[in-house]
């Protein structure tokens, strides 16, 4: 079974991806750190104990790394629509099971990398490019011994829904489905490609994130 773990934010940099948070939400995100040889770096935004902001961006103090960097922060059409403002750009599930989930995947899976920050340790998932239907397919997470959002302060906002749009809505579920994710993220019909993640704030009011 899979559960969402945190939601991604992408920026050009992360000072603007923070200032961008701040005027949004009147809170500013804290300092996470390096990927180190994934050619990124992060900040964080507590979402409660079991669900998280992540706003991340290249880091130009690493150099080009062997993988293109996660959530299309490489290609072009990204790099483009992140010159305007930060944007919403995908999501992240976490899973207990790893080695069970991928196994019943196979190669739709993608492929499963070690990665770290700090003492956090964590395996990921990442769906081959072309087959995460603009990013709604999330790449799944297995957290080796504590999870990044659990040494979080609480921002008070929360995560009350996730949902997606897109022309070819039935495959997106089935995807879901095989992941034990058909129930995390409502999706419908659209015309275009479209994430949406709605946060409540402490005084109830309702703020969206999209990524387009």
């Amino acid at each position: 079974m899979a559960e969402i773990d945190h939601i991604v934010l992408g920026a050009r940099t992360l000072e603007e991806g923070a200032a961008f948070v701040e005027r949004l939400l009147g809170v500013k995100p804290q300092a996470g750190g390096r990927h180190e040889g994934a050619g990124t770096h992060n900040m964080l935004l507590g979402l409660g104990p079991d669900c998280y902001l992540e706003v991340i961006a290249p880091d130009p103090a690493q150099p080009e790394p062997p993988h293109p960097r996660l959530f299309d922060l490489d290609d072009a059409a990204t790099r483009t629509m992140l010159e305007s403002e930060p944007r919403l750009l995908s999501w992240v599930a976490r899973t207990p099971a790893m080695d069970a989930v991928m196994g019943r995947l196979g190669p739709r899976g993608g492929e499963i990398r070690e990665m770290q920050r700090g003492d956090l340790h964590w395996r990921m998932a990442i769906p081959p490019q072309r087959q995460d239907m603009d990013n709604l397919i999330p790449a799944l997470i297995e957290w080796k011994g504590e999870r990044a959002g659990k040494r979080l302060r609480d921002s008070h906002f929360r995560l009350v829904g996730l949902e997606a749009e897109h022309p070819e809505a039935e495959q997106v579920h089935a995807a879901l489905q095989e992941r034990g994710l058909g129930e995390a993220l409502l999706v419908k019909r659209g015309a275009h490609p479209r994430l949406i993640a709605k946060l409540r704030g402490p005084k109830g009011d309702d703020i969206a994130l999209t990524s387009r």
